[in-house]
C-alpha cells in the first residue's frame, strides 16, 4: 500500500505544500476553513504522517522500550509480569505512545541493550529484570534515557516494588498465629527479589522468637514445579519435619502439593503449605491456596505514570520509589494445631 504524501493532499486541495503542512501542525497563520478542509481531506485520502520524519522533527520518537526478563524465563507468559505489562500498556499507549520489546541479541549480528535502544530512539524504557550485574544492562540504565526500574531500585532512575518485606512478613505472622513453630521456606534463586523475601523471612521469625534450623531453607526455580518436589523430598526425608512450608510462588507450591500427594501426605492435615504470587492459579486447586497476592495491575500503572513525568517534564523530575503493598489470602492449605 502506498503511502499519501503531503504534496498529494496539496495537489487534492488546490493549495501549496506548506499550506498543507501548516494545516497538519495546527499552525496559526492559515485560514481555519481552510485549515480543516485540508485536515478532512488528508483524512479522507488516508494520510498519516511519517513517524520517522516526526521523531526527527521533534526529537522525540512517542516509542518506548520494554525489557522484561526473569529468571525462570517465563517472563510474558507468566500472569504477574504479563499484567504489569498490560497494565503499563494501556496507560502508556492513552498519552500516545508506542511500546516495543527490547532484545540484547536483535538481529544476527546482535544489537546490545543500549545500541537497540538508540536504534530505535526510545523515549524511556521500563525494566523488569533478575540479572542486574550484567554489563550491558548497567550500560543502559545508565545512559541518560529516562528509565523507570520493576521490583529494583537502580541509582537515580524512579522504581515500582512489589512489597516483598511486608508479604513475607504478614505470611509469617499468619502461620505463627496458625500454631505453626516449625516453618520451611522453600524460595527462588537468588535475585534481588529473593533476597529482600528471605531477609524478611528470618526477621520476621526472629521477632517472634523463632530459630529455623538451616535445613528448613531451600533453594528452588521459581514457577518450577518439579525442583519445588525435590526439595519437598528433601524436608520431607527430616528426621524433625517442618509442620508449614511456604514456597517462592504459586507454580511451586502446587509442585510441592503435588510431592506431598505422592508421599501419602494431606494438605493441611498432615502438612501446611503456603504459595506467594495470589493469582488465578492459587484459587483453581484444591483445596484453595492460601498465598500472597501482589497488586500487578497497580504496579503497571505507577510505572507507567512514573515513567511519563521522567519523559515529559524532565527538568522539574524528581524520581520516585513507589512500594505497592501485597494482600494476604487465607485459603485452605494453612492447618491450625
Amino acid at each position: 500500500m502506498l503511502r499519501i504524501t503531503i504534496k498529494q493532499i496539496a495537489e487534492q486541495c488546490g493549495v501549496s505544500v506548506a499550506s498543507v503542512s501548516k494545516a497538519l501542525n495546527h499552525a496559526p497563520d492559515i485560514g481555519p476553513q481552510t485549515a480543516e478542509r485540508i485536515r478532512n481531506t488528508a483524512k479522507e485520502m488516508g494520510y498519516f504522517p511519517n513517524a520517522a520524519a516526526q521523531a526527527l522533527k521533534k526529537s522525540k520518537s512517542n516509542n518506548i522500550g520494554i525489557i522484561l526478563e526473569s529468571s525462570s524465563n517465563l517472563s510474558i507468559k507468566h500472569e504477574y509480569f504479563l499484567e504489569i505489562l498490560t497494565s503499563f500498556r494501556s496507560v502508556i499507549e492513552q498519552k500516545g505512545y508506542d511500546t516495543t520489546f527490547l532484545s540484547p541479541t536483535m538481529g544476527v549480528t546482535g544489537m546490545s541493550y543500549l545500541e537497540h535502544a538508540r536504534y530505535r530512539g526510545f523515549d524511556g524504557i521500563l525494566v523488569e529484570h533478575t540479572q542486574w550485574e550484567r554489563h550491558d544492562l548497567q550500560e543502559l540504565v545508565n545512559c541518560g534515557i529516562p528509565v523507570v526500574t520493576v521490583d529494583y531500585v537502580h541509582g537515580n532512575n524512579g522504581a515500582v516494588l512489589s512489597g516483598n518485606q511486608q508479604g513475607m512478613q504478614s505470611l509469617v505472622q499468619y502461620v505463627y498465629e496458625k500454631g505453626h513453630r516449625k516453618i520451611a521456606f522453600i524460595h527462588g534463586t537468588d535475585v534481588p527479589v529473593t533476597r529482600i523475601r528471605l531477609a524478611a523471612f528470618y526477621n520476621a521469625c526472629e521477632q517472634l522468637g523463632l530459630e529455623i534450623p538451616e535445613e528448613y531453607v531451600l533453594e528452588s526455580g521459581f514457577n518450577d514445579m518439579f525442583s519445588a518436589a525435590v526439595a519437598t523430598r528433601q524436608l520431607l526425608q527430616l528426621a524433625d519435619r517442618p509442620t508449614c512450608i511456604l514456597y517462592a510462588d504459586d507454580v511451586s507450591a502446587i509442585g510441592g502439593m503435588n510431592e506431598l500427594h505422592l508421599q501419602g501426605l494431606r494438605v493441611p492435615e498432615d502438612m501446611s503449605v503456603t504459595g506467594y504470587d495470589g493469582f488465578l492459579i492459587s484459587s483453581l486447586v484444591t483445596p484453595k491456596l492460601t498465598t500472597i497476592h501482589q497488586d500487578a495491575e497497580t504496579i503497571g500503572h505507577l510505572a507507567a505514570a512514573e515513567l511519563l513525568k521522567a519523559i515529559e517534564s524532565p527538568r522539574s523530575y524528581l524520581p520516585q520509589r513507589h512500594e505497592v503493598p501485597c494482600l494476604l489470602v487465607a485459603g485452605e492449605t494453612v492447618q491450625r494445631i
